[in-house]
């Protein structure tokens, strides 16, 4: 059976703003983020992240500029030899009740369909209490960093997610996680 792992991208991958990361000049990976992923694959485990990206229904960016951006991102991983296998993205609003914004779990259950697999032993990466619920719902394993918004969640009510393991960030997951 294959390896996943799901990230979040802002605030987990990359330093996330209230202002929202709308091109690629924007987009800046956290310290050892990208080097985490690159141990992950060679590893044995497939990256895929699930972000929801609201700034496009607002009209903060288009289409093409979240294209734009991932492709900065996609480059800079490869040059580091790792790589991302797909990326699951809500262009959505929170206004407009879709079923992929997380915390809704559309796009993790998109993903287990695609791959026929179970997210039982999946763990999920993220910064805000809406990764969290959307793994736990979609039957993943949350993880949550302190990167991003993390202090901020931590700081909050968990809402029944309180036994969630926390890593200052996403290269210290990693290193806990492949030292098991």
């Amino acid at each position: 059976m294959p390896k996943f792992l799901i990230l979040d991208r802002d605030g987990v991958i990359n330093y996330d703003s209230n202002k929202y990361i709308k091109c690629p000049e924007e987009w800046k990976p956290i310290p050892g983020s990208l080097e985490a992923i690159v141990r992950l694959n060679q590893a044995g485990y497939r990256v895929v992240v699930i972000t929801n990206q609201s700034g496009i229904a607002r009209g903060l960016f288009t289409l093409d500029d979240l294209n734009h951006i991932h492709g900065k991102m996609y480059k800079q991983l490869s040059d580091l030899g790792g790589e991302i296998e797909a990326i699951f993205f809500c262009p959505h609003g929170d206004k407009e009740y879709c079923r992929c914004r997380k915390p809704c779990p559309g796009l993790f259950q998109e993903l287990a369909n695609r791959l026929s697999i179970s997210l039982a032993n999946v763990y999920a990466v993220g910064d805000a209490l809406r990764d969290l619920q959307a793994a736990a719902v979609s039957g993943a394993q949350p993880v949550l960093v302190r990167t991003g918004k993390g202090e901020q969640t931590l700081m909050g009510d968990l809402d029944g997610l309180e036994d969630v393991p926390v890593y200052d960030n996403l290269a210290a997951f990693v290193d806990y996680f492949l030292e098991e």
